[in-house]
């Protein structure tokens, strides 16, 4: 691909434009962004990244190779409207948008290929969990080009598209979750007497290595679990008021309330 635009300037497009430019994916002075408002945004993505903004004539658009929608779905049709006429035959279309159907998709952009992608923001340092789904017109060059995309800001697997609901739900917005966990191990750990420092150093760490154990060791994570587990010792102990406080039933609501507004929006649009 020569050309890549960004209708979009927010969190998820500079996650992906910070993975494209460090992995070095394409040249940044190819990577065009733009965005209904907000020219200081825009002017910020630019120096930071080295990327080009799409000027008044819309010129980049023309000669697009791919454009990557990363709008709110609320504006997503009148984001259709305005860059419908400007796009050729030839430009594929790849969105980021949770919930929105490659159907909603051809609706409002006419045949061509398209695909629906849902990364999460952990591309910025190329770790992005993603996966990706095609329409029936996206040929194997074009799935080619995106693969190798989504690849050089982390892993993608490719789904059926009703799959990438559950996707959204789990590795979509899967970092906050992560996140919310460290967030309630330091505060814990500052209130028994930690520094903010240690406990931080502590749950990275962990955390780090139980994600390397369950990839390097390909165990199950409920073995891996046991290995940790003594009988009668402190991990049992901590285990145990995770179940009593139904914690698997806690993540499992969580799962589907996410995917169920993924559904919901999509319904929406």
């Amino acid at each position: 691909m020569k050309t890549i635009v960004f209708v979009g300037a927010g969190s998820m497009a500079e996650a992906m434009i910070g993975g494209i430019v460090e992995q070095r994916t394409m040249d940044p002075l190819n990577v065009f962004v733009m965005n209904k408002s907000d020219d200081a945004r825009l002017e910020y993505l630019k120096t930071k990244y080295g990327v080009s903004i799409v000027c008044s004539n819309k010129k980049a658009l023309r000669k697009a190779d791919l454009i990557i929608l990363a709008t709110k779905p609320k504006d997503i049709h009148q984001v259709m409207v305005d860059i419908l006429p400007y796009l050729s035959d030839h430009t594929a279309v790849l969105s980021v948008i949770a919930g929105i159907s490659i159907q909603a998709f051809e609706n409002g952009l006419g045949a061509r290929m398209i695909a629906r992608s849902m990364p999460n923001t952990s591309a910025t340092i190329g770790k992005s969990a993603s996966a990706v789904a095609w329409n029936n017109t996206i040929d194997l060059n074009m799935k080619m080009n995106i693969l190798k995309m989504l690849e050089s800001i982390g892993m993608v697997k490719v789904v059926e598209e009703d799959e990438m609901h559950v996707v959204t739900a789990l590795s979509g917005s899967g970092p906050a979750y992560v996140y919310y966990l460290a967030e309630a191990l330091e505060e814990v750990a500052i209130e028994q007497g930690l520094s903010q420092d240690i406990a931080r150093s502590l749950i990275i760490q962990t955390l780090e290595g139980a994600a390397a154990m369950m990839k390097n060791t390909g165990e199950e994570p409920a073995e891996l679990r046991k290995h940790v587990t003594s009988p009668g010792g402190t991990t049992e102990a901590g285990v145990t008021a995770l179940e009593n406080r139904l914690f698997k039933e806690i993540i499992a609501e969580c799962i589907q309330k996410a995917e169920a507004r993924s559904r919901e929006l999509g319904a929406m649009y």
